[in-house]
């Protein structure tokens, strides 16, 4: 467990084909139901000081205590997203830490040195999400994830409902996090 971020509690895989991943880990790791939802583009999102547009395939799943993310990018708009596969790369782009104390926990973060490379809300009000660089590396991403809200209350279905999954509607299209 990280002793400035907590726990991991999720890990997201950004791919060129979603439908092909969310097979992969309902049909060979047994890992599911998926929730999906192809994203519009939000006013609220900058990356690189910049606002952007992006529109993505999200899915979401559990297993165990971990959320398994799955992101496709359905536009070339510039994001961390698009530039991971532009740089040749699929599979583990990031890692998420939640909070319910957005604020004062990012506080901690820019005041331990890392920058936000790009900040976001995922639908409305307490869904804020941030990722954060500090020193140049090869590996994930961070990723600090609002939980205090809607999206809260929605990562919690997932991990009920994958607790108890039979296999059966694996992949199940949602449209908001109600």
């Amino acid at each position: 467990m990280s002793r400035l971020f907590g726990p991991i509690r999720q890990v997201a895989y950004v791919v060129r084909d979603a439908q092909a991943a969310m097979d992969y880990w309902t049909r060979v790791m047994e890992v599911g139901p998926f929730f999906y939802f192809e994203t519009t583009p939000d006013q609220y999102s900058i990356y690189r000081g910049q606002p952007f547009r992006g529109r993505n395939i999200i899915a979401l799943s559990q297993s165990g205590a971990v959320q398994i993310e799955i992101i496709q990018p359905l536009d070339e708009v510039e994001s961390p997203f698009t530039e991971f596969l532009k740089s040749g790369r699929d599979g583990v782009q990031h890692v998420a830490f939640w909070t319910e104390h957005y604020d004062a926990d990012m506080a901690r973060y820019l005041a331990a040195g890392y920058k936000v490379l790009m900040s976001a809300r995922a639908g409305g009000p307490d869904t804020r999400l941030a990722y954060l660089e500090r020193d140049a590396h090869s590996g994930p991403m961070i990723e600090i994830s609002e939980v205090s809200g809607p999206k809260g209350a929605f990562f919690r279905r997932i991990a009920e409902t994958a607790a108890t999954w039979d296999g059966t509607d694996p992949i199940r299209k949602v449209t908001s996090f109600s």
